[in-house]
């Protein structure tokens, strides 16, 4: 069956209704509150309508944050790396502070432990994207000389990630401006350091 124009046009205002309702509801009653039914009253649709294109609440707060995540947080590309994740960090912060963004995150987050589905959607739509969009920024900061050519960037990317989910999942107080500089400073500063040279430090062999 062909799907007519004015049918897609419908969908996708009952889509956009569904993602509303979802993101409206989370604000006003906490994830752990909001239910399909709530948000399928609340966008004018039916609860078989969600479950054709959702599997889960989870998935349809995911998809809404989705959106908003990405165009939020753009890795621009200055040729000045430590204020392009600056930028990119501050933007994450300041969305991951706001209802109903970062409380439906949190909420996902939690719920994906017991929902694979879910965590498997977290990893391929928002976190696995995300992740190799920073290694790529890095790696092209890499190859003009700001970062050292041995220098681990997935593990890079880890560290200036890990505390913007440590305080996010934990309800913790969200990084300001100054933290997010000193944290990024601080990654970038490891991976600049010299290592050790093994042949200096090792000691010298003795004669028998």
């Amino acid at each position: 069956m062909i799907t007519s124009p004015s049918s897609l046009r419908r969908s996708e205002r009952s889509r956009r209704a569904t993602l509303d309702a979802a993101l409206e509801l989370c604000t006003e009653r906490g994830y752990g509150r909001v239910t399909v039914e709530a948000i399928a009253a609340r966008a004018g649709v039916s609860k078989k309508t969600i479950y054709r294109w959702w599997p889960s609440k989870g998935a349809v707060l995911l998809e809404a944050f989705a959106e908003v995540f990405v165009n939020a947080t753009p890795f621009v590309d200055t040729g000045d790396i430590d204020a392009d994740l600056r930028t990119h960090v501050t933007g994450a912060v300041k969305l991951l502070s706001t209802p109903p963004y970062g409380p439906a995150y949190a909420g996902i987050l939690t719920e994906l432990h017991h929902d694979d589905v879910l965590g498997r959607a977290v990893r391929e739509d928002v976190v696995g994207p995300r992740f190799e969009a920073a290694v790529g920024r890095m790696r092209r900061a890499q190859e003009q000389g700001q970062i050292p050519a041995g220098a681990d960037l997935p593990l890079a990317v880890e560290m200036i990630y890990g505390p913007v989910y440590y305080r996010l999942v934990l309800r913790k107080p969200p990084q300001d401006e100054e933290t997010v500089a000193a944290l990024v400073a601080h990654v970038l500063r490891s991976l600049r350091a010299v290592p050790a040279d093994p042949a200096v430090d090792a000691p010298a062999a003795t004669g028998g």
